[in-house]
């Protein structure tokens, strides 16, 4: 087996906990027009989506195109509760003090929205100019562009990395990408992390941490 030279963690889910935010303010806004979810439909239906395949999602419950302002009274009102309400990972700051590997961020969402829930979290210091957004790429998750980028641009190859994802859909895309991958499933996605292909899934950050550990030090 290759040894691993690069840490590629997903953002939403992974590093800040934001997923359970962001839903909630979807399952409201699709409310208001008629489309009914429960949290967990939304995060089974929605999670680790780009923001187009979110909208063709949503435009689908609808049955017809959204509301012209639809998507940026969604991001306004996602910014606003992250600004009271969000969080990092529980676990997730210890990890990366004690990480010893290079690593990225590789997400579907913006820059913009990376710039902002890092830094609200405390977060954004430990990657600064290792950030790469789908928006740099032909193709987002589950396609394996997005890591692919993220690799090429640290100088280190596919098989050399190890991803951290909470979705199947970016679970998908890293073994697309022919790299390792580690499913975080705090969000009830266990099940669908192991069909989707992930080496191994964990429930805990701590537990995670310890498995990239023993990337460095084998035995």
């Amino acid at each position: 087996m290759t040894r691993t030279a690069l840490i590629i963690f997903d953002c939403d889910g992974v590093l800040v906990d934001s997923e359970r935010i962001s839903h909630t303010v979807l399952r409201q806004m699709l409310a208001e027009v008629g489309v009914q979810l429960t949290l967990q439909e939304a995060l089974d239906r929605f999670m680790g989506a780009s923001t187009a395949k979110g909208l063709a999602l949503m435009e689908g419950l609808m049955g017809r195109s959204a509301p012209p302002a639809f998507l940026a009274e969604l991001r306004e009102r996602t910014f606003e509760a992250f600004g009271t309400e969000l969080t990092a990972v529980p676990g997730v700051l210890d990890m990366l003090m004690s990480l010893e590997l290079p690593s990225c961020v590789a997400s579907n969402g913006s820059r913009e929205k990376m710039n902002f829930t890092l830094h609200r979290t405390g977060l954004l210091h430990h990657f600064a100019d290792r950030m790469f957004s789908a928006d740099e790429v032909a193709r987002p998750k589950p396609a394996p562009d997005l890591f692919l980028h993220a690799a090429a641009a640290m100088k280190t190859a596919a098989q050399a990395c190890v991803v951290v994802e909470d979705s199947a859909t970016g679970v998908a895309a890293a073994k697309a990408a022919g790299m390792r991958v580690y499913g975080y499933a705090a969000m009830g996605q266990a099940a669908k992390l192991h069909a989707a292909g992930a080496d191994r899934v964990f429930a805990d950050m701590a537990e995670v941490g310890s498995a990239l550990k023993r990337h460095l030090h084998p035995g």
